[in-house]
C-alpha cells in the first residue's frame, strides 16, 4: 500500500491594492518564503493563491504551486475609494469583490490567510467574508500583516476605531505579523497599534534579506545610479527632479517611472532627462537592478526601502508626506540610525541630487545593524501557529463588517 501523503497547506495572501505596487511585492515576497520554507517546517507541500486588485501584478513570478486572482480594480480619489477601470457605483463594485473573495476562502479552503495592511478591507470588503470563513473553518489561521510603520499615532487611533475598535479585531485575528524591527521603529511603542492587541504582535524583523532576484532586464550599462519611485502614481516630482540631474562621470543614470505613472507625466521625465540618464517605464525585477546600482534615490515606500538595505549602495529617500506620514517615518527613522539619507520633497532639485550622486556614487554603507531577516522568519512562524490546536467552538466570533 503506497503511503499515505499529508494534505497539502492552503494559503491565501490578499491585498487590496489601489496605488502603487507595494502590497503584491510583499506578498510575492511573502509567497516565495513560505513556499520555500514551510514544507521543511510542516512536512507538507504548500500551494496558494495571491488575492489582488492590481491587474498588471500577474507579470510577476510566483512560486510553483500558486496563483492569482485578480479583482476588479479600485483607486483612490479624493471622495475615497473608486473603481478604476469598471462604469458602476464603488458600492456595487465592493458587494463583487466582496463575494469573489468569500468564493476564494470557501471553494480554496485555506489553512492560512494572511491579510495585507487594511484587517478588513477596502470599505470592509473583507468583513463578511472572514466571518464566514470562521464559522466554516474554525481551524483556519488568519493574520494581519503589518508594514512597521503604518501612519502618525492620531491618524492610526481614528482608523482603529473605525473598524470597530479592539472588540472586533481580536476575535477575527490569531496573530498580528509586524514586517520590522522595533529597535527603527516600533509601532506598538508610538501607538499606531494598540496596546491592547500586543499579545496578538509578533515582530519578523524586514522583509529584505532572501527575496528572490530575475536578474536585470536594463540595457544601461555599468555602472549605473538609480532612481525610482514605486509604482509611480505619485512619482513626477521626484523623478523630474532627478532626470535632470547630473551623472557622475563614468556612470550612467536609470530612471524607473512604474508602470502606474500617467504617460502624459512619463513624456515630461522624458525630456526632462539630461546626458547619461536612460527611463523606461518598468522592469521585470526592481532588486535585481538596486542590486547593481552604486548609488539609489528612491521614494520611501516599505518595498522599495526594504530592497535598498539588502545592499551596500548608499540611498537617498524623498518620502511621500501625503496622505500618509508612513514614508516620512520610515525615513527619518532610518535616517538617524544612519542607514540612509533623506531628502524631505519640498527640498528637491535636480542640483541637490546631482551634487548627491557625486558624493555618493561608489561608496559603502553598512546596515547590519538592522534586522533584515523577515523572510527567512516566516516560515517558522507560520508553521509554529498552524501547529498550535485551533480556537475553541465557543470562541466569540463576531460580525466583522465595517
Amino acid at each position: 500500500m503506497a503511503d499515505l501523503q499529508p494534505e497539502e497547506l492552503r494559503v491565501v495572501l490578499y491585498s487590496h491594492d489601489s496605488q502603487g505596487l507595494g502590497h503584491t511585492r510583499r506578498n510575492l515576497a511573502i509567497a516565495h518564503a513560505l513556499s520555500a520554507g514551510l514544507p521543511g517546517h510542516a512536512n507538507r507541500k504548500v500551494t496558494g493563491l495571491l488575492v489582488t486588485g492590481e491587474s498588471s501584478a500577474t507579470r510577476f513570478d510566483v512560486p510553483a504551486g500558486w496563483d492569482w486572482v485578480v479583482l476588479p480594480g479600485i483607486r483612490k480619489s479624493t471622495e475615497g475609494y473608486r473603481p478604476r477601470h469598471l462604469t458602476i457605483g464603488q458600492d456595487a463594485l465592493i458587494q463583487l469583490r466582496m463575494h469573489m473573495i468569500d468564493a476564494v476562502f470557501d471553494r480554496f479552503r485555506p489553512h492560512l490567510v494572511v491579510v495585507d495592511r487594511h484587517a478588513f478591507g477596502v470599505d470592509g470588503e473583507l468583513g463578511q467574508a472572514l466571518t464566514n470563513l470562521r464559522l466554516r473553518r474554525p481551524a483556519c489561521k488568519v493574520v494581519l500583516g503589518l508594514r512597521e510603520v503604518l501612519d502618525s499615532p492620531h491618524a492610526m487611533e481614528q482608523e482603529w476605531s473605525r473598524m470597530g475598535g479592539i472588540d472586533v479585531l481580536a476575535p477575527v485575528f490569531d496573530q498580528i505579523w509586524v514586517y520590522g524591527d522595533p529597535a527603527i521603529h516600533d509601532p506598538l511603542g508610538t501607538g499606531e497599534i494598540p496596546g491592547t492587541l500586543g499579545p496578538l504582535v509578533r515582530y519578523t524583523g524586514y522583509l529584505a534579506a532572501g527575496r528572490v532576484s530575475r536578474g536585470r532586464s536594463t540595457p544601461v550599462g555599468q555602472p549605473y545610479v538609480l532612481t525610482m519611485a514605486g509604482g509611480g502614481s505619485d512619482g513626477l516630482a521626484l523623478l523630474l527632479a532627478a532626470a535632470g540631474a547630473e551623472v557622475p562621470e563614468g556612470y550612467g543614470h536609470l530612471v524607473i517611472t512604474g508602470p502606474q505613472m500617467p504617460k502624459e507625466h512619463r513624456r515630461l521625465v522624458e525630456r526632462a532627462a539630461g546626458p547619461g540618464t536612460s527611463v523606461v517605464v518598468k522592469v521585470r525585477d526592481a532588486l535585481s537592478e538596486i542590486e547593481g546600482a552604486s548609488a539609489i534615490v528612491s521614494m520611501g515606500g516599505y518595498n522599495s526601502v526594504s530592497e535598498i538595505m539588502t545592499t551596500s549602495a548608499p540611498a537617498l529617500i524623498v518620502p511621500r508626506t501625503e496622505p500618509r506620514m508612513e514614508q516620512l517615518i520610515r525615513a527619518s527613522a532610518l535616517a538617524r540610525h544612519g542607514v540612509v539619507e533623506m531628502c524631505h520633497p519640498d527640498d528637491l532639485s535636480p542640483e541637490l541630487i546631482g551634487a548627491w550622486f557625486g558624493r555618493a556614487a561608489g561608496t559603502r554603507v553598512g546596515r547590519s545593524t538592522v534586522d533584515l531577516t523577515g523572510v527567512a522568519a516566516l516560515a517558522p512562524l507560520a508553521a509554529e501557529l498552524l501547529a498550535t490546536e485551533a480556537g475553541s467552538q465557543d470562541r466569540r466570533w463576531v460580525h466583522a463588517a465595517v
